[in-house]
């Protein structure tokens, strides 16, 4: 079978995480584990002649998708956050136009791939897209993301070299309105616990000032000379993996997630994790993880507390999450995109 793979996300600034972790994964999992496929890379909508053409990410306010498609398509869509919370992700009318030639396009798509069942039942709803037509493919932490146990002078290395405490907890990821992250700042403030956080947004000096930064802002605003509040910008994998294992705890309480990759990153590394149950949080961190209210910033303080004070508690989640991080891997999910791609070929 020839798949075409659209890597244009790897020259542009999804390179870094996110759908650019995705696909270089996926590319490299596929070749890895289903080989006996001929897979042609390509970019800039120069699409080759294929059996089917996978487009592994899904803007709804870029036109990313062809409109007219002369071949059989699967597209990934990783999660549709902005409709699951309107009031957060105001669209505009420019938005407007191009999500509905996108929603256009992606109709007209010969199956979707998303990576829980939470976006699958967002797609089928906001698409309006048939549910048999959508296949959820979980995706995994890195390979690198493992627990430290032998070589513990990295952690203190690492823990050095950018100034990290001995307890603190962690978060790792973007700044969007949905991450929930003032509240987990303020929350950290009243449990008096050192928050370190992990993303290039969050020492970007050129935010521009709209509704969908409002929560960068905040947050800038809130870490500004303030020790127990600590910004580190982007970190390269192999310190970001000394930081998981010498964190105290990781935390996540999202308003809503299409899959939560730093929850798998955090437990492949033995730390404990604090989430929320929404999106598809509670499919991923499973009975792994403390839940807190993600609404509540005394829940969150209080979560805090209770699993940093407790070395009984950060055992059993440790131990837990380790054990949750083994049921994903990308062998599964290369296996997983596969079928789809030869249940569109072979039209059933």
């Amino acid at each position: 079978m020839k798949v075409a793979i659209d890597v244009s996300p790897l020259s542009s600034g999804h390179k870094v995480r996110g759908v650019g972790f995705y696909l270089a994964h996926l590319k490299d999992a596929l070749e890895k584990y289903v080989p006996q496929n001929d897979y042609i890379y390509f970019k800039n909508g120069k699409v080759p002649s294929s059996d089917v053409v996978h487009y592994p990410y899904f803007d709804p306010f870029f036109l990313t998708l062809p409109f007219f498609k002369k071949q059989k398509t699967v597209v990934t869509v990783h999660d549709l956050t902005p409709f699951v919370l309107p009031e957060l992700f105001p669209v505009g009318i420019k938005g407007k136009i191009k999500w509905y030639f996108q929603k256009r396009a992606l109709r007209k798509a010969d199956a979707i791939l998303t990576d829980s069942e939470a976006s699958k039942n967002d797609i089928a709803r906001i698409i309006g897209y048939p549910t048999d037509k959508i296949q959820v493919a979980y995706l995994a932490a890195g390979e690198e993301f493992i627990q430290i146990t032998t070589n513990r002078q990295q952690i203190t290395t690492v823990k050095k070299k950018y100034h990290l405490p001995d307890i603190f907890a962690l978060y790792v990821g973007d700044v969007t309105a949905n991450k929930n992250l003032p509240r987990l700042v303020k929350g950290a403030l009243r449990a008096n616990v050192t928050l370190v956080m992990v993303g290039k947004s969050l020492v970007d000096e050129n935010v521009p000032n709209n509704p969908w930064t409002k929560d960068l802002m905040a947050v800038q605003e809130l870490a500004k000379n303030n020790s127990q509040r600590v910004r580190l910008g982007f970190v390269p994998d192999e310190d970001l993996v000394a930081i998981y294992n010498g964190a105290t705890v990781f935390v996540m309480p999202s308003l809503y997630e299409g899959f939560g990759l730093p929850i798998l990153e955090a437990m492949a590394c033995g730390c404990p994790v604090i989430t929320s149950s929404k999106g598809s949080l509670r499919e991923v961190a499973g009975d792994a993880a403390y839940t807190v209210n993600q609404d509540s910033i005394e829940s969150i303080a209080e979560g805090l507390q209770k699993v940093i004070g407790d070395r009984q508690l950060q055992k059993k989640l440790s131990e837990k999450g380790l054990a949750q991080a083994k049921k994903f891997s990308w062998e599964k999910t290369a296996k997983e995109t596969t079928s789809v791609y030869q249940k569109v070929v072979s039209g059933k």
